[in-house]
């Protein structure tokens, strides 16, 4: 992370593949929003699409982790109630 930048407390981790609109939509949110994120190709990657799949019940991406908090889908009202943002 930048020195420059302040310490982000949440952990947050995106399942994604490639082709995913969605997906690249939400890590262009948090990027522009300020927050770094861990990004999981699952279409690369058949035992962290096992684990999302897990995490979330369903095959479908993105699936956002934030601190165990697991989000399905582009929900930017979620995923600013969980990160505060206002």
């Amino acid at each position: 992370m930048d020195t420059n930048t302040t310490e982000q407390k949440n952990k947050i981790i995106i399942y994604s593949t490639e082709s995913c609109k969605f997906c690249h939509m939400l890590k262009d949110y948090l990027t522009e929003k300020g927050f770094a994120y861990e990004a999981v190709d699952v279409g690369k990657d058949s035992a962290q699409a096992e684990i999302a799949k897990q995490k979330s019940g369903q095959l479908g991406v993105p699936v956002t982790d934030i601190d165990g908090h697991i989000i399905v889908g582009y929900d930017v009202e979620a995923i600013d109630e969980l990160l505060n943002i206002k």
